[in-house]
């Protein structure tokens, strides 16, 4: 497989507490056809900072002139929401890269999306997901297909969804981070989007808490669909008493009157899609099954619905993209 395209490698986050797996990410990058590159200041620490705010910015700018279409974090942590105010985002989109993280790095996807309307790309990051000593098929997979353009398709199972068959701007993230950034600048004005959201190690009180902080804002009934992913390593006490996320689901349904569909591959989980924020995508369901059209070029009709031709993505590997195939792991901030 040849990808005719780099990687470059950036910190903006916590520290690399690990710096032999981002040798192992550049490696078995390179081995998927990606040319990869780690910025010279990936291994920077500062605190629990991957360096100074100033030296994650040099990095970022040092990102943007580089040659390498596609720019990705090595790991989320803390740390980028702290940079929002201090980064050119007009820069950030005139260069044309396209920019990939998970967790901390949702608060770059929404905060450029809402500057500047770009897209960019959330799910894989170089240490969580290639930095192992061996990395999931179908995250390998799907991130390979979505950078280059393959990916029109993306279905998976559902135990419970919402009926939905709609087009809206796909926005989202870690709910963490997206909670961060109400009120602030940097919190996209999106209606008759498709809002995605998951987190890591955070009991479903404060996911609801979080929801509702989301709810009582106006932002999620203003929304077409809510997708949501997988909420993992958290632990339930006695006191909980039966309240789990299924009845957060079942709260958020009731509550906010928008469709919610379960089971996104998406999360601080083994096998992940890449999906883009910004991006006007569809969303259609069937009895256990959720149909995410991303690439409508060849897809759209007058009446603005471009369902009528999706597909299953079968893999040569044996992977369906009908399906989600995300197991629990464990969180990388």
């Amino acid at each position: 497989m040849s990808n005719k395209q780099g990687i470059y490698l950036i910190s903006p986050s916590s520290a690399v507490a690990d710096p032999e797996a981002v040798e192992r990410a550049r490696h078995n990058l390179t081995a998927q056809g990606f040319r990869t590159v780690v910025d010279r200041g990936a291994l920077a620490v500062h605190q629990r900072f991957a360096g100074t705010d100033a030296q994650r910015l040099a990095a970022l700018d040092r990102a943007l002139k580089q040659k390498q279409p596609i720019v990705m974090a090595t790991r989320g942590g803390y740390g980028l929401g702290r940079l929002l105010p201090m980064i050119d985002w007009k820069a950030v989109a005139d260069s044309g890269k396209r920019f990939v993280g998970m967790s901390d790095f949702t608060a770059f996807n929404l905060a450029l999306l809402a500057r500047t309307g770009a897209v960019s790309y959330t799910g894989a990051t170089a240490m969580a997901d290639f930095g192992g000593k061996k990395v999931d098929e179908l995250t390998s997979a799907l991130f390979g297909e979505l950078m280059r353009g393959e990916l029109e398709i993306l279905s998976f199972e559902t135990a419970d969804a919402d009926p939905v068959d709609c087009r809206g701007i796909l926005w989202g993230g870690t709910l963490a981070m997206v909670a961060s950034l109400v009120g602030t600048p940097y919190m996209p004005r999106i209606r008759g989007g498709i809002l995605f959201l998951e987190d890591v190690a955070e009991h479903p009180y404060r996911v609801e808490r979080m929801l509702t902080q989301l709810w009582q804002a106006g932002i999620l009934q203003k929304q077409k669909a809510i997708l949501l992913g997988h909420f993992t390593n958290y632990r339930l006490a006695p006191n909980d008493a039966g309240f789990d996320m299924p009845e957060v689901v079942k709260w958020l349904r009731q509550t906010v009157k928008v469709p919610v569909l379960t089971g996104l591959p998406y999360g601080h989980i083994a096998s992940k899609a890449t999906l883009p924020i910004g991006k006007k995508i569809g969303v259609a369901t069937e009895p256990g099954l959720v149909h995410l059209v991303l690439d409508e070029h060849d897809h759209e009709h007058e009446d603005g619905h471009g369902h009528d031709h999706h597909h299953d993505h079968d893999h040569d590997d044996g992977h369906d993209h009908r399906h989600d195939h995300g197991r629990p792991g464990r969180g990388h901030g």
